[in-house]
């Protein structure tokens, strides 16, 4: 049910004006959103859940789905079995798929039945039951077979450097798939170095180009949740901070979704740059 609100917030200059648009109509309109969640209880997906939950209690109904039930908003779910996907995605109008073995060292033999059938399950689930999007987390691994000074766009094509990439890549031509053909929106992200900074004194030069703040990760899944996608119901969003120098590309994903992260992990770990050269004497 559509009901009229008043909002006084207002927003970043450099938020895109499709966005704000969206956002000013899902302000006028109180619209509250089911969201399931899979992997809830994960690093991300607790980051997440606290993120909607600032949000206000009208603007999300949370389902938070994992292996175990911990709490009264939780489901307990398997990915891997189909018929419990489907009774998890009835009702729901978005799915943050973020369940998933997520070591990149992991074998083949784990990999299959949770990142390969089990993001099947997913997206066959909420295809049959009528959800209006699916929030796939990929990963950066997929173009992890770079070299490290090439910064990569979401057109170039992927380039795994282990099975856990391939697995996410798979993800994303499967999240393709069904916004195409079967009409099923989807966002795929491809999430950089989740890190909290009070978990590392230092961090490698990769991962601080590829560093994802879990306030500018929470910010942009948010943000693939409710942004309007037109005419093209697929996209591939980038999922790191404001770093100084960017593993992957941000210019797409600024542009369709509004992204404006805040972040940088030079400053964060307070890697010295200098602004100016000095010369010898």
């Amino acid at each position: 049910m559509l009901v009229k609100t008043h909002t006084s917030e207002s927003y970043p200059p450099d938020l895109t004006l499709n966005y704000k648009l969206y956002r000013l109509k899902l302000e006028f309109y109180s619209v509250t959103q089911t969201i399931l969640i899979t992997g809830a209880a994960g690093r991300i997906g607790s980051a997440l859940v606290g993120h909607l939950d600032a949000c206000g209690s009208q603007s999300y109904d949370l389902r938070l789905a994992d292996l175990q039930e911990a709490g009264e908003r939780s489901i307990q779910l398997d990915v891997t079995d189909l018929t419990a996907c489907r009774k998890a995605c009835e009702g729901v109008d978005t799915v943050v798929h973020l369940a998933g073995v997520a070591s990149p060292d992991s074998p083949f033999e784990a990999i299959l039945p949770v990142n390969i059938t089990g993001t099947y399950n997913v997206f066959r689930a909420a295809s049959e039951v009528g959800v209006r999007r699916v929030v796939f987390a990929s990963s950066a691994q997929v173009i992890e077979g770079y070299p490290l000074d090439v910064q990569v766009r979401a057109d170039m094509p992927v380039r795994p450097k282990n099975l856990y990439g391939v697995s996410k890549a798979f993800g994303e031509v499967l999240a393709a798939y069904f916004a195409y053909q079967e009409g099923l929106e989807a966002v795929a992200v491809r999430i950089g170095a989740f890190e909290y900074p009070r978990e590392w004194n230092r961090m490698g030069a990769r991962d601080l180009s590829a560093w994802a703040s879990p306030r500018d990760l929470c910010v942009l899944l948010t943000q693939c949740i409710e942004v309007d996608l037109g005419d093209d119901p697929f996209f591939i969003a980038h999922g790191i901070s404001d770093n100084r120098f960017k593993r992957l590309d941000l210019t797409e994903t600024r542009v369709r979704l509004g992204y404006a992260p805040e972040e940088d992990a030079f400053k964060v770990w307070q890697v010295g740059l200098d602004d100016a050269s000095e010369p010898t004497v």
